[in-house]
């Protein structure tokens, strides 16, 4: 192994200015239509939550055992559901004016639009006589119409408002069941456009003013963010309108931080690549032209691995991967085009005052970057690369094995899912400890009618299903138990004990029927999913019954597994997708492999590094299954960039001055920037934090930590360490592998 003295080369004089022609002129009209249309696009960022949908039934497939039976159990209700509970609360026994007032409150919340009160049933008081409980269904699926998640909402502040109006002042009146927690869900995403985004805007602009050190350059990039995320958000909007991808919340909130992380990343690479140029051309046009073309490979590069990747999600069996995939790739498509198209164009025909104080002139000094901390990084990696890609390679396996075991991926409950407590938690914390928690969300199982009997009886002997009286039965005709409620009082109409009689139950259609369960334990609970796994079994063994079971805890259920499932099939996919366009921009096969790897066990040492915090300093009662996927695809989608970047440099150089050489120019060359780029994505992740939901700040923390890891670690000491010791081999097959030095 040689050193290299870094600063020697002589002094590097520009080569002849760049041709100009049909090329600029189609970033130049590109740049303008962008604008426009980024400009415009800016209004329907607000709108993408009409179009959101956040409900397990948007998540599963239609292959899903939970969706073919919610499918079938629909066609014996004329509107579809989504059960839930208003709780009223003290702490000493309710008083008679309480009761009436809970009455009161009852008839005013059946009235609300957007309440099925054909289903409400009668209030439950508890055995302590504390609490009461009223079963509230809101309308989700009426006449084919979905009802979105906004209309839900309102439709449950509506409820709230009207059973806080009617009651005594001294109770304590708070949303539960699914119905509660589903909209706690999507009033976590309020103001996602915002605050998320304000945020995020913050961090970007005081990290690019430490970058950048000039008062006016930050600026450029954050507009061009702006425009793309205005692009995006159109295109989004209107495909969802249209039901060609499905947006949910998170995926909403990780496009906004991508958009502007990405979007960032690319600006700081094409503008330090202009003030290079600028020390060498007089003409800002000139230098821009040339500092777009040596730019433009690495950024397409890295553009075109993250877009592949996330097109990978489309393999998934969730529908919320399959729409997050074309969301966010569309998002990095839109910053892609904003940043080689307008960007550019914009600096150029600011000038070069955009720079001040730090104005760059035409002086011809030679490799000005690698001068400094990251030339003095690059001569002691050169000195001793083997133990330095050895220690950082212990360092990693290290912090994998130091809390992998803490990383439990089963799942959450409702509740578990935020990071602070909505009402609704609270009520139905409260609804679990005074009444079956199993009530208002059963299983629903659909089968033969001719096997019914049959069916029950195995439901009914099955382990975690209630033993209490009525709780396997056929379901309720709720237009029959309507008109018995008008020749009674108040909402609902009291039932005997035990089943319904066969007057108020379904009727069999086209020879099947529905049978509701009710489970022991709440139904997102893991008991209760432990509880549809051997319902499933013990009911499709009735022979002849064809018998589904579905109901909440089944699409959970379901859910969990086709997480499961997903993370299995699409990480392969997605290295070998990776791996191909690794191989196309480097022109070798050795490369591509050693940069695969590295990225994969810096994310295995970020997975050990996110089980010991989400456990022990977090306190994170565990992680969705679907973590391990999205901490993956964005972690090493994204990670690989830096060293694309990195790489692609230290080609460039290798082709003039050796492999060996190469590697050290091109680590201290691109240091800066590329640090730069990944603190401004780590902080733009990490953003996602101040949501009130466990999933995404899991995935800000673990992507943010990862990116700081394979910035700092991987791409600053591993990656060129480990180059730099094999020299030119690492590029084989192609010809430079057998260059002489």
């Amino acid at each position: 192994m040689t050193d290299v003295d870094l600063d020697t080369e002589p002094a590097r004089y520009p080569p002849p200015a760049p041709r100009r022609g049909w090329p600029v002129l189609a970033v130049l009209v590109l740049a303008v239509l962008v604008f426009l249309v980024g400009g415009a696009g800016g209004a329907y960022q607000g709108k993408l939550t009409e179009v959101q949908k956040n409900d397990n039934a948007a998540f599963l497939p239609e292959s899903a055992e939970s969706t073919i039976a919610a499918n079938e159990a629909a066609t014996f209700v004329t509107v579809q559901t989504i059960p839930g509970f208003v709780v009223y609360h003290r702490d000493g026994p309710l008083t008679p004016e309480d009761r009436a007032s809970i009455a009161r409150a009852g008839e005013a919340v059946a009235g609300v639009d957007g309440v099925d009160a054909t289903g409400m049933t009668p209030t439950q008081y508890s055995a302590d006589g504390t609490t009461a409980a009223q079963y509230v269904p809101l309308v989700a699926k009426k006449d084919g119409t979905d009802v979105t998640g906004d209309q839900l909402a309102a439709t449950e502040q509506q409820v709230m408002d009207a059973a806080k109006a009617a009651a005594t002042a001294e109770l304590e009146v708070l949303p539960a069941g699914p119905g509660g927690l589903l909209v706690a869900f999507i009033d976590a995403f309020e103001g996602l456009d915002s605050t998320l985004l304000f945020a995020a805007v913050l961090v970007v602009i005081a990290i690019l003013l430490v970058v950048y050190r000039s008062p006016v350059l930050w600026f450029f990039p954050l507009l061009s963010a702006g425009l793309a995320l205005g692009l995006s958000s159109m295109l989004i909007y209107l495909l969802a309108k249209a039901e060609v991808l499905t947006l949910t919340g998170q995926s909403q909130g990780i496009l906004m931080v991508l958009v502007l992380g990405a979007g960032t990343d690319y600006a700081l690479l094409l503008i330090s690549r202009y003030r290079e140029e600028l020390h060498h051309f007089p003409n800002r046009f000139d230098a821009m032209i040339r500092a777009w073309r040596e730019s433009a490979p690495a950024i397409t590069a890295s553009a075109l691995t993250v877009v592949l990747g996330l097109l990978c999600l489309g393999f998934s069996e969730l529908n919320s991967n399959k729409g997050l995939g074309p969301v966010a790739a569309i998002g990095i498509g839109c910053t892609y085009l904003v940043m080689m198209t307008f960007l550019p164009v914009f600096l150029a025909l600011a000038g070069r005052w955009v720079f001040w104080p730090r104005i760059p002139h035409v002086d011809h000094a030679a490799d000005l970057a690698t001068h400094g901390w990251w030339g003095r990084i690059a001569a002691a990696v050169g000195r001793r690369d083997r133990p330095a890609w050895v220690g950082a390679t212990a360092l990693l396996v290290v912090l994998f094995a130091v809390g992998i075991g803490s990383l439990h991926t089963s799942g959450l409950t409702s509740a578990e899912n935020f990071t602070n407590t909505p009402d609704a938690v609270t009520g139905q914390q409260i609804y679990d400890t005074h009444f079956d928690p199993g009530t208002g969300a059963p299983a629903v199982i659909v089968t033969n009618a001719d096997q019914v009997d049959a069916v029950m009886a195995a439901a009914a002997a099955t382990p975690g299903v209630s033993t209490a009286p009525g709780s396997v039965c056929l379901q309720v005709d709720y237009a029959k138990l309507a008109e018995l409620a008008k020749l009674g009082a108040g909402t609902g109409s009291a039932l005997p004990a035990g089943c319904p009689p066969p007057i108020l139950t379904v009727q069999p259609i086209d020879g099947r029927t529905v049978v509701n369960a009710t489970l022991a334990d709440s139904y997102d609970s893991p008991e209760a999913l432990a509880t549809v796994d051997r319902l499933r079994d013990a009911v499709h063994a009735v022979p002849g019954a064809d018998a589904l079971v579905g109901g909440s805890t089944a699409a959970t259920a379901d859910v969990q597994a086709a997480s499961v499932r997903d993370r299995n099939v699409i990480i392969p996919i997605v290295l070998a997708v990776i791996f191909v366009v690794l191989a196309l921009l480097l022109r070798a096969l050795l490369a591509p492999v050693i940069l695969i790897a590295t990225v994969v066990l810096s994310f295995a040492a970020t997975l050990g590094v996110c089980g010991f915090v989400f456990t022990h300093v977090f306190h994170f009662a565990g992680a969705d299954p679907s973590f391990p996927l999205f901490a993956f695809v964005f972690l090493v989608a994204l990670g690989i960039d830096y060293n694309i970047f990195l790489m692609t440099r230290v080609r460039e150089e290798a082709q003039r001055h050796g492999t060996r050489a190469g590697v050290l120019r091109g680590l201290a060359v691109t240091g800066g920037v590329i640090t730069s780029a990944g603190i401004v994505l780590a902080a733009t992740f990490a953003v996602l934090g101040v949501l009130p939901l466990v999933f995404l700040a899991e995935v800000g923390f673990a992507v943010a930590f990862g990116v700081l890891l394979d910035t700092v670690v991987v791409r600053s000491v591993l990656v060129p360490a480990l180059s730099h010791d094999i020299g030119r081999a690492i590029w084989w097959p192609s010809a430079l592998s057998h260059a002489d030095r």
